[in-house]
């Protein structure tokens, strides 16, 4: 005797239910991305700002092993002085002055500051006297996830 199984009359698919819940675990996975995608860039931005604050003040640094019989000239008030361009010699400490008021346009060009005129974004103090001469190169910097401020020191010696 043949034994036959009585059909079955299922639907195939996807209920209702089963598709909404998909729906939000994809919705919650999507939220995590986004999230993570907008702390990334700010990460990048920081990193950016960084790197440039590196790379001025070792630009400084380079502009100070140039001229260093101009010692505690990069300390002075930087000043554009004309004999750059024009045809006349510059003295040591007019090239120094140069250089400072040069790298801190580069500094205000490249980095966001507080605001405020007053508060350079770079300062050179110099420490001890001929031959062995300190250079603090500080640059500073604001970014929108640190209100407070940050700077990038570097100390040599000449």
């Amino acid at each position: 005797m043949a034994c036959t199984r009585p059909k079955r009359n299922r639907q195939s698919g996807f209920s209702m239910v089963e598709v909404l819940v998909a729906l939000v675990v994809l919705s919650v996975g999507m939220l995590g991305i986004a999230g993570l995608y907008v702390t990334t860039l700010r990460a990048s931005n920081g990193a950016i700002y960084r790197s440039l604050a590196v790379n001025l003040a070792a630009d400084m640094a380079d502009r100070i092993r140039a001229n260093p019989r101009a010692g505690t000239a990069y300390a002075g008030a930087p000043a554009l002085n004309g004999c750059v361009a024009g045809a006349v010699d510059c003295t040591r400490d007019q090239m120094a002055a140069d250089d400072v008021f040069r790298w801190q346009a580069e500094l205000a060009a490249a980095l966001p500051d507080d605001g405020d005129p007053a508060t350079p974004q770079g300062t050179v103090t110099v420490a001890g006297a001929a031959p062995l001469r300190t250079y603090t190169i500080v640059v500073s910097w604001v970014e929108p996830s640190e209100p407070a401020g940050l700077t990038y020191t570097l100390r040599m010696q000449i």
